[in-house]
């Protein structure tokens, strides 16, 4: 996406000009202008230059975005001359001007002429100079603010009138009438008829002008004040980059501009110095605060080889680092750039305010002629109806519309950026909060992603250093977690991995490899049952495991079989509470993974999920999104690089910060603390900011809808109200600043406050869905478990309910067994048929006596 500055916008009605004028160049694809950061971005192939000549044909300014400095050394992308507040200083001065010539002039025609406030000699019954006296005011006011006549009239010569087109057409309409009434004045004195003379008195309207300018300016200082205030959040990360780094030049450490700092690099980072680029600690240790980026507020421990992050802090010790990202690549800069395209882009609701803001401006001007032309119709004086129109003309209020949804989907944006939840578009943080199914993959999701070894079993001739040995030396090649578990075991008993050659991985099912000139395998049952025979009992072991929530992996060498070594990985502790939160807010959350259906079930049980697809292979993960896709608005969670498919085909791909840069790049939402608990407040901060912008827009569309007609008189006959001009201008003048603070509202909001959470109304809920996946009978999404009651004498206590307890899960199909023995009962949940011999056979192994089903 290119990005330029536009210059000369005042309104809905010049952003929708500008849209319209940059998507007729030939070779853009889309192109969406916000009003609130007077900036476009424009996705396409087209000419930046003739981009730029649509843009001034259309009557507006505009400039190419530039990042820095080329190359690898290019600097923080410099956004500060963009969100820079030079316009807030020229309103004041504007304001200022106007409200001192604004005094005297209303001494006189209002002050004078209602209350008898007394005049100086040269003015006190002297009406012609009293006239000529409002008319250098107003003109002097009129000349302050120019700026509402320069760009009014520019955009209806263009055929694009916008919101200072109906000021300029207003004030003009005022100030020219007025002129009119000064002149029939002098007319009337000299014929000696005072009676006119005071009639035309009272038809100026130079207070009307002048009045309307500076209340419209009293708006546009409020907007200006508060727009600047949506943006405090990319101020304060671009208030984090670094301007000087200390770097090492053949061992001397020199300051230079952060500029000059180039990947490769070492620089020297100090206790309470920040980090001015991205790199990886080479020298020393120390304790870093990266609350900057991430919210995290304790600091974390770094030492030789990890890596570290420009805008984090150093609270303790001394490092030397080497340089692996600086300018724009740094995380900083991405995080920056993230929060700067956002508000580039443009929300799928905001097309409703576009469509009105398109016509909003010349229907406005028509609606005024005709005003005037039927209050003249009916006999009213020329006066009272031009007020009318002129009424019509300055409350009307295009800002509103245009503003209703960019501020607040710049506020909500930042909101997300300082609590580490990073939204890529305007459309991401719309269309989270609409999620009805959210996918999260297990491991290092809702998982620590760090399995350990917790059991080795051997076969009866095998010996468990020799199993070890195997399994250390094929798993080094690989890149799996569980892999990795196995080699820091091997590592911990002090073994070196031996050399293998021919290493494949057979995807979703193992590895395999030549180790002493002999076939090794490792991996799955599915996969050791290709090559070996494998006993009931050991099948029977591996179910006992995965029961357990640990995953056997099975190993083989030469056709034989070796044994089994057990891995685990270990559950986050905010896991369960961050899915208690997702479903809380009505989400049917649904586990993806590899593990067999047993393991799976185990971590998904302990993490509180609606269902499990287990046995899914990394290829397949995709299928079973666009599965669920049928049943809802699919968001997935991932942080591998085999979730990069499956992240890009859900409706919302959300990141773990912590994951890899693949995973990141496919996703449309970035979850920079690695959290699983901000996946529910990034769904809360987009329901509260498309609520925000539905509260925006329908103050917009009621302003206008009912301000207009009363202005226009339509309620005079029924209600008896009118419209001073003066106090339509006032009213449009406050309109756009009540939606910007409105959307202020947001950084008050708490993201991960659940006390409020309401489901969608469309919301799939929390029951079983059916996902004909083809993964294998353990991928499939089951639906509700059956239940059987069955009869048990003997059970005597709570110890009792136990031993029958674990004697009947360890039948197949058995999902859950609940012993009551005062009842002498046992309800069954099952996933599958189960044999009452079977049943039997268990219950009497126990020591008690199985009297049959019910």
């Amino acid at each position: 996406m290119e990005q330029y500055n536009v210059t000369g916008m005042s309104c809905a009605a010049c952003q929708a000009r500008v849209e319209k004028a940059v998507s007729a160049v030939p070779g853009v694809d889309s192109c969406a202008v916000s009003l609130l950061t007077n900036s476009m971005g424009v996705e396409g192939n087209a000419d930046s230059a003739e981009i730029i000549k649509a843009i001034e044909n259309a009557g507006y300014g505009a400039s190419l975005k530039v990042d820095g400095s080329a190359g690898a050394s290019a600097s923080v992308p410099n956004y500060d001359n963009e969100l820079a507040d030079t316009e807030t200083p020229k309103i004041r001065n504007r304001l200022i001007a106007s409200v001192i010539l604004l005094i005297p002039l209303m001494y006189v025609s209002m002050g004078h002429m209602l209350w008898n406030w007394p005049l100086p000699g040269f003015l006190d019954g002297n009406h012609i100079a009293m006239g000529l006296y409002e008319m250098l005011l107003t003109i002097a006011i009129m000349i302050i603010n120019q700026k509402f006549f320069v760009s009014g009239f520019r955009g209806l010569m263009h055929g694009a009138p916008n919101m200072d087109t109906l000021v300029a057409l207003g004030a003009t309409a005022s100030f020219g009438y007025s002129v009119f009434a000064l002149f029939a004045m002098t007319s009337a004195m000299v014929a000696g008829d005072m009676d006119k003379v005071m009639e035309y008195m009272m038809e100026f309207y130079f207070e009307s002008a002048a009045m309307i300018l500076t209340l419209i300016t009293v708006g546009k200082l409020l907007e200006s004040i508060s727009k600047g205030r949506t943006t405090d959040a990319l101020k304060d990360l671009m208030k984090l980059a670094a301007k000087t780094a200390v770097v090492l030049k053949d061992g001397v450490e020199t300051e230079v501009p952060i500029e000059q700092v180039k990947i490769g690099d070492r620089f020297v980072v100090k206790p309470g110095d920040n980090i001015p680029v991205d790199g990886i600690v080479v020298d020393g240790s120390s304790a870093v605060n990266e609350s900057a980026l991430t919210g995290e507020s304790i600091p974390v421990d770094k030492t030789v080889g990890d890596s570290v992050s420009a805008a984090t802090s150093n609270e303790s010790g001394y490092m030397v680092c080497e340089a692996t990202r600086v300018g724009k690549d740094t995380t900083l800069s991405q995080i920056i750039q993230m929060v700067s395209d956002a508000a580039a882009t443009k929300a799928p609701i905001a097309k409703i305010a576009d469509k009105v803001s398109g016509v909003f401006v010349p229907t406005v001007i028509v609606i005024a002629i005709i005003t005037f032309i039927v209050w003249m119709l009916v006999r009213q004086p020329v006066g009272y109806a031009l007020a009318r129109a002129i009424s019509v003309l300055v409350i009307s209020c295009p800002c509103a519309l245009g503003l209703a949804t960019p501020v607040a989907i710049m506020v909500g944006n930042g909101m997300g950026a300082k609590n580490g939840i990073m939204f890529k578009t305007a459309v991401s943080l719309e269309e989270t909060g609409k999620v009805q199914i959210v996918a999260l993959d297990k491991t290092g999701t809702i998982t620590k992603g760090e399995p350990k070894v917790v059991g080795i079993f051997e076969a009866e001739d095998v010996d468990d250093v020799d199993l070890l040995r195997v399994a250390f030396a094929v798993e080094n090649k690989s890149e799996h977690p569980l892999a990795k578990a196995i080699v820091e075991n091997g590592l911990e008993n002090g073994m070196e991995p031996a050399e293998v050659t021919d290493f494949k991985v057979l995807s979703g099912n193992g590895i395999t490899a030549i180790l002493d000139g002999e076939e090794v395998y490792g991996g799955n049952l599915e996969l050791i049952k290709q090559h070996v025979t494998v006993s009931d009992e050991i099948i029977e072991l591996a179910d006992r495991l995965a029961e357990k929530g640990e995953t056997p992996l099975f190993f083989a060498k030469n056709g034989k079989y070796l044994g089994i070594i057990s891995v685990a990985d270990v559950i986050k502790e905010d896991s369960p509470e961050a899915i208690a939160h997702l479903k809380n807010l009505g989400i049917h959350v649904v586990m993806l993974t590899g593990d067999n259906e047993k393991t799976a079930a185990a971590i998904a049980a302990e993490a509180g999920v609606d269902e499990v697809v287990a046995g899914v292979k990394p290829d397949g993960k995709e299928k079973v999104i666009r599965e669920l896709q049928q049943y809802g608005k699919v968001a997935m969670v991932g942080d591998g690089i085999n979730d990069a498919p499956a992240l890009t085909r859900a409706d919302m791909g959300i990141a773990i910060g912590a994951g890899t840069d693949v995973a990141i790049d496919a996703a449309d939402v970035v979850l920079m603390k690695s959290r699983l608990s901000d996946v529910a407040a990034a769904i809360r901060l987009s329901r509260a900011t498309l609520r925000n912008i539905h509260e925006n827009l329908f103050w917009a569309f009621f302003y206008n809808v009912i301000g207009i007609p009363l202005a226009a008189g339509a309620y005079i006959h029924a209600f008896g109200w009118t419209l001073n001009p003066m106090f339509g201008a006032a009213a449009m003048s406050l309109s756009s600043f009540c939606v910007v603070t409105n959307a202020l509202r947001l950084n008050l909001f708490k993201m991960h406050d659940q006390t409020r959470d309401k489901a969608l109304k469309d919301s799939v809920g929390h029951e079983k869905l059916l996902v004909n996946s083809q993964h294998s009978k353990a991928g499939e999404i089951k639906e509700d478990k059956s239940t059987m009651e069955i009869t048990v004498n003997g059970m005597m206590c709570a110890h009792c309910e136990a031993h029958v307890k674990e004697a009947l899960e360890k039948i197949n199909g058995v999902d859950e067994a609940t012993a009551n023995h005062e009842a002498n009962l046992v309800t069954l949940k099952t996933s599958a048929d189960v044999a009452e011999a079977d049943l039997k056979a268990a219950v009497e192994a126990a020591g008690y006596e199985f009297v049959g089903i019910k």
